[in-house]
């Protein structure tokens, strides 16, 4: 006999739980700062930022949206603040939460900053039923956060739980019981679900697929041999089958990245150099941090039409920040035509664990890879950047930005903090 998973007090056969924490950077701001509470504010990159980076709720009413100009923001909602980012606080307060969701069960999912998957299958018969797990998990996140609230969805599927949380904005708890997702799902659209992009959206519609309900016309087979197995899952997840289990571990890299925003129509050769350099010492001090190597890079500046990049190949295959800075400087002298630049971005494409033999017969390469530990260990006890090239004395002030893949620990971890604090 097939239980009826709608009855509070039945145990499903796979409870997923999604926490969001609502407006974290700015709940985190108001926490910290209660004269911001109640108030309209948006987070910027630094003083100096002009984009909004996300908003409270009582902006959003006003419709300040991510993304927007300040000017802008600052003419939609009369009263409205302007806060500089601070990613270390915010990884700080993260690191709290996640290390609290940890101790209700281990299985548990860091998605990004300010979200997380839990499987609490198999936490029933301990801590009770999804729902009042789900209760615990909210108290459990305003401890570890100084009172912030988060929106939770419970659900049989990753999927279902994430649209779950979505339903109720902020401070929501919503429960879709595994029997229940099919019909809550089926009027709504595909690419509401996490995970379907424009063009797979595309490809949908051109097959009559708009909801979720009209997925059940399209044979799997069909976009599994399209999209293969994540096409596969994507039929799955649209009938709240989705099977992906909650990962608690990371990935190795496929990339290791950094990027800035420059001044617009940045046209200075030294500065460009110094927002090249910065990110080219961020890339390398990350590399060497995990003990990864790469032999390929990315290097691109953003110029008014699109990026200029090129690739390139280092031969053996390099953590050190002057190789990959010869490799800016080839892009600037030979394929910039002096053109304004907006962005710069340098990327290790293929980092690997450095696992090969050094060459014991090359001093020069032994005593450079000396010179880099002394100065990654000065600068992990002492703050990024306290040892660094002269010219980086010049470079941005705007703070750090906290990736969408933010985790803290791995080589994710691109906020570094003393954890002695988190």
């Amino acid at each position: 006999m097939q239980l009826d998973d709608t009855r509070p007090d039945t145990h499903w056969s796979r409870a997923i739980i999604l926490v969001d924490m609502n407006a974290f950077f700015c709940s985190v701001e108001q926490i910290d700062h209660p004269e911001l509470q109640g108030i309209p504010i948006g987070i910027t990159n630094g003083a100096q930022g002009t984009c909004i980076i996300t908003s409270s709720y009582e902006a959003r009413t006003f419709g300040v949206r991510t993304g927007m100009r300040l000017k802008e923001a600052k003419r939609l909602c009369p009263g409205f603040r302007q806060v500089p980012a601070n990613p270390q606080r915010y990884a700080q307060i993260s690191s709290r939460i996640m290390t609290a969701l940890s101790e209700i069960t281990p299985d548990l999912e860091i998605f990004s900053v300010d979200e997380a998957f839990l499987d609490v299958t198999h936490c029933q018969r301990l801590l009770g039923t999804p729902q009042q797990i789900a209760h615990q998990v909210k108290r459990a996140v305003s401890e570890a956060s100084g009172g912030m609230v988060c929106s939770v969805g419970v659900s049989g599927d990753k999927t279902t739980a994430k649209y779950a949380a979505k339903r109720q904005k902020p401070n929501g708890l919503t429960l879709i019981p595994p029997s229940q997702a099919r019909a809550t799902l089926a009027d709504i659209p595909v690419t509401e679900l996490c995970g379907i992009a424009r063009g797979i959206g595309r490809y949908l519609a051109e097959r009559g697929v708009y909801t979720c309900g009209d997925m059940q016309r399209l044979p799997i087979g069909e976009i599994g041999r399209r999209f293969g197995n994540p096409g596969r899952r994507i039929w799955l997840m649209a009938q709240g089958l989705d099977p992906e289990p909650v990962h608690t571990d990371v990935d190795a890299p496929k990339s290791i990245g950094h990027g800035k925003v420059m001044p617009p129509d940045t046209r200075d050769r030294e500065v460009i150099d110094t927002f090249l350099l910065h990110m080219t010492e961020k890339v390398a001090a990350r590399l060497r941090l995990h003990q990864f190597r790469a032999s390929h890079f990315y290097i691109g500046l953003r110029l008014e039409g699109g990026f200029l990049s090129r690739k390139y190949r280092c031969d053996p295959p390099t953590d050190h920040g002057p190789d990959i800075l010869a490799m800016c400087e080839d892009l600037l002298n030979n394929h910039w035509a002096g053109e304004g630049c907006f962005q710069v971005q340098v990327t290790a494409l293929d980092p690997k664990p450095t696992g090969y033999q050094r060459d014991f017969l090359n001093p020069g390469q032994q005593q450079r890879e000396r010179l880099d530990q002394a100065m990654d260990e000065v600068n992990q006890r002492y703050g990024e950047f306290t040892l660094a090239p002269t010219r980086l004395l010049g470079r941005s002030k705007m703070p750090n930005v906290i990736a969408p893949a933010w985790k803290p620990f791995g080589h994710r971890e691109t906020i570094l903090m003393n954890h002695t604090e988190a």
